[in-house]
């Protein structure tokens, strides 16, 4: 078995801002491994100033990695703890690469182009006109649940627009969420007070995380659900996990499979999860269509309910080709559309 990695840079159709920071282009890896005629892909999505795995030896770690490739996936994930987008890369790959088609990872429904998955439109932070004019485009689009960043403007001026969704749209007709990407401060039970009068279904990562008995009042005090999402970043042990869930006690958790520790990794925060009747879904963070379809395949396998975030790769102007449509509040694998090959991606 031969193992290579390629870097490949993604630009954003538009800036697109968060609480953290405005984003121009996302850098992604490509991990390739080939077995005699097989050939298998994964992506290592790795967000820089997020994902823990950020660090100045990351490109050296993809370099062992390929090759040690070796050793196998288990002693290889094993190795990887502190790089859990490397290990969804790895994992992915072998999906890949044991696949009848490497873009195929599960073979259900939705690899098909027989079912679709429930996604969540995302609006951007920018200034009141232009996160007007993006839940305009959302609505259009057929959106039925809409998600809205907060937390870098002027909190009025995004409770304004929340307010003028909601004036057209009663909680029945249209689901909103919000995510603070962990801004709010001292004044955050107020703000969520604001934020359940417009019926807001739930709120990610009011606060910075890291502040386990801040964040267990406000889920204790909270009129709306909240849902923890940087919180579960750099969580690598199981005691650690199980630990977190019980000192917070949130509504939900966001599973970003990159960020956790791949596929592995999301399975077993979600037993855990349930296991203390705490809800789950799955959001991308960012990947390429490569990432973005090995995560959709696994949200349909694992019957995941409800919209989930996985309708970023429209954002880019460089992504790679694939067969993923959205369409009315859905993404699909639409199998009219054909995939780049491997070669082409790794080019």
């Amino acid at each position: 078995m031969v193992a290579r990695y390629k870097k490949h840079v993604l630009d954003f159709r538009r800036p697109s801002g968060t609480s953290r920071d405005i984003l121009k282009q996302k850098e992604t890896w490509f991990i390739s491994l080939s077995d005699g005629e097989k050939r298998g892909i994964g992506e290592c999505g790795l967000l820089r100033g997020l994902s823990c795995d950020d660090r100045p030896d990351y490109e050296e770690k993809l370099s062992w990695t390929c090759a040690n490739i070796h050793l196998g996936k288990e002693v290889l994930y094993a190795s990887l703890i502190e790089f859990p987008s490397i290990q969804m890369g790895l994992e992915t790959a072998f999906l890949s690469l044991y696949s009848d088609d490497p873009f195929v990872l599960y073979p259900n429904a939705f690899s098909r182009s027989e079912a679709s998955i429930l996604i969540n439109g995302l609006i951007w932070m920018g200034d009141l006109d232009f996160m007007l004019a993006q839940v305009e485009e959302k609505l259009q689009q057929g959106f039925s649940c809409i998600k809205m960043k907060v937390g870098a403007i002027d909190f009025a001026q995004e409770l304004s627009v929340l307010s003028t969704i909601r004036s057209r749209y009663t909680k029945e007709e249209m689901v909103l969420r919000v995510d603070a990407n962990g801004a709010f401060k001292a004044d955050a039970i107020e703000k969520l007070h604001q934020l359940a009068a417009l019926d807001i279904h739930s709120i990610e990562q009011p606060i910075a995380a890291g502040n386990w008995q801040e964040m267990n009042r406000l889920c204790k005090e909270t009129p709306l659900p909240i849902a923890l999402d940087e919180e579960l970043i750099g969580v690598f042990a199981r005691e650690d996990k199980i630990a977190l869930l019980e000192s917070v006690q949130p509504q939900y958790i966001i599973l970003k499979p990159s960020f956790i520790g791949g596929f592995t990794g999301a399975t077993e925060w979600t037993a855990l999860a349930k296991e203390r009747g705490i809800v789950s879904w799955v959001t991308s963070a960012l990947e390429s269509n490569v990432g973005l379809n090995a995560i959709a395949q696994w949200t349909y396998q694992n019957k995941y309910k409800g919209h989930q975030g996985l309708g970023t790769g429209s954002l880019f102007t460089n992504n790679i080709s694939s067969p993923l449509t959205i369409e009315n509040g859905y993404i699909t694998s639409n199998n009219k559309k054909v995939w780049s090959t491997i070669d082409q991606i790794l080019s």
